[in-house]
């Protein structure tokens, strides 16, 4: 017998008992399936994962050499949405949208001119945006790097 739980109280619980060859499912969503073999330890799948999936996971396994209980945390990693943009008073912006962590914005050239900004959503993604003045510089372009879990982007923008 091996069930998968998730640790709150509506959520999801499958299980699978290998002598019926019988696998139940109680408040689990399609995305939600087990794979169970004789060969190898039980696996939870979720596909397409969401934010929501996020949390702790108890897997118990019951048979013949006793009981056992595993613990897991599943945390959700959301890759930026990266832009590169200027506006008319000679300032670029970097934005890195709805990501989770945050992702962090570094400008080539460095300089001490930029600035940042920082808004968390209700989805517990964020936005970083980084502001890069280039009024009283003779720089010809910029170069916007964004680095995350998820995804490492480099955007380049001239100047002239």
């Amino acid at each position: 017998l091996v069930t998968w739980k998730r640790n709150c109280s509506s959520c999801c619980l499958l299980s699978y008992r290998s002598d019926y060859n019988e696998t139940t499912k109680l408040n689990c969503s399609e995305r939600i399936t087990g794979k169970y073999s004789p060969d190898s330890d039980p696996v939870l799948h979720i596909y397409p994962v969401n934010l929501g999936d996020e949390g702790s996971y108890t897997c118990e396994t019951a048979n013949s050499d006793g009981n056992f209980r595993f613990f897991f945390s599943l945390t959700v990693i959301v890759p930026p949405m990266v832009t590169l943009t200027h506006d008319q008073s000679r300032v670029a912006v970097c934005q890195a949208s709805a990501g989770k962590p945050a992702a962090d914005i570094s400008w080539i050239p460095a300089s001490n001119h930029s600035s940042e900004e920082e808004f968390h959503h209700p989805n517990g993604t964020v936005t970083r945006v980084s502001y890069f003045d280039w009024a009283d510089s003779s720089f010809p372009s910029v170069t916007c790097l964004v680095t995350h879990p998820a995804t490492n982007q480099t955007l380049h923008m001239d100047l002239t």
